[in-house]
């Protein structure tokens, strides 16, 4: 790290230091016990301009506090309001319902100790539930990565692993996913505000048409340092993923060419999208456990859990009105139908 870098974390921790205890509270949830770390990664986020990262960062903790995300690992979905005995109703069918519709997984670990997510792009279909159970479960899960998962894997490795690798599938991936723009927008945008440069590296496999041609002018809208971010892979990735990790943390979908993201595994405990894998039960039951240990800070109204989105970033908004003209051009302009699905990006 430059002169200047530990300059502005200098400076940086010097502003966090006069926050109120409230947000400091809640910063101790965001950095996990390596403060210096999350500095800079809000800082890289705003170009090492310490002002707007500063201003980020409280943003990020008063959105924390206002919306109880650090009680958000103890909130079940709900399908019914408390009983007599002021417990919540586990709806497990319908937690089961968003897993299979909202594919995530973790897979495993990269060489280098960083956890490998994957995510079923194409054939995610977030209609099972309403958006505040989506949004609701993504935070969860980036809740768990970063106060469980992360700090697990320091341990285990003996340094500080703060970021992850995430292994996107487009299998699948169709103009239909037109309509679920404003729900990965909404996701997207939690994500650019509140977890900022927690991803190492994207790995997009199995690629089709219809993705290569939308990549090509959405690349050039993105921040230079996103781009580097991203590596678009040939067909399931498998031999160049096999660089940076072993073959027993491959996602499922990149251990045999062709074998796509299906949501149905042979078995559900290697399908690391399903709720029978051992990450998604780990989950489901630590926050099962947390329920039950902590009290409710007020009576929660039936239905799922609601946070206060933020508004896009006009980068965020470009890039989803793009996204949705080039799909409209392959819907009509090309009389082009879902059937580009099956090329590939290279063709094959």
């Amino acid at each position: 790290m430059g002169i200047v870098s530990q300059e502005a974390i200098k400076q940086f921790q010097a502003l966090m230091d006069q926050v109120d205890e409230p947000l400091k509270r809640t910063f101790q949830n965001v950095h996990q016990g390596y403060p210096l770390e999350t500095f800079g990664r809000f800082l890289k986020a705003r170009e090492w301009n310490v002002a707007k990262a500063h201003k980020m960062l409280v943003d990020c903790l008063n959105w924390r506090v206002q919306n109880e995300i650090d009680n958000i690992l103890a909130m079940l979905t709900f399908l019914e309001s408390y009983s007599s005995m002021q417990k919540p109703i586990v709806p497990t069918e319908l937690y089961r319902s968003v897993r299979d519709s909202q594919l995530i997984g973790l897979s495993g670990y990269s060489r280098e100790g960083l956890p490998v997510f994957a995510i079923g792009v194409g054939l995610s279909t977030f209609d099972k539930a309403s958006v505040h159970y989506y949004v609701q479960s993504h935070i969860q899960i980036n809740e768990y990565r970063d106060r469980i998962i992360l700090p697990s894997a320091s341990r285990k490795y003996g340094k500080p692993i703060i970021t992850c690798v995430k292994v996107l599938d487009m299998t699948g991936l169709k103009l239909s996913a037109l309509s679920q723009i404003k729900l990965l927008t909404i996701i997207s945008t939690i994500d650019d505000l509140n977890y900022p440069e927690k991803t190492n590296t994207y790995y997009i496999v199995n690629a089709p048409y219809i993705f290569s041609a939308c990549w090509k002018v959405v690349k050039p809208l993105l921040q230079e340092r996103t781009r580097k971010k991203v590596q678009v892979l040939s067909g399931c990735g498998k031999d160049e993923l096999l660089k940076i990790m072993d073959y027993g943390s491959l996602p499922h979908f990149c251990k045999r060419e062709g074998s796509g993201s299906s949501r149905h595994s042979q078995n559900g405990a290697e399908n690391c999208f399903s709720l029978d894998h051992h990450f998604h039960q780990q989950l489901y039951n630590y926050i099962k456990q947390q329920s039950l240990i902590k009290e409710p800070v007020h009576p929660m109204k039936q239905g799922s859990f609601h946070v206060d989105v933020p508004e896009p970033a006009a980068e965020g908004t470009q890039i989803a009105k793009t996204i949705e003209s080039e799909f409209n051009k392959f819907g009509n302009g090309n009389g082009l139908s879902d059937s580009l699905d099956d090329l590939k990006i290279n063709g094959d």
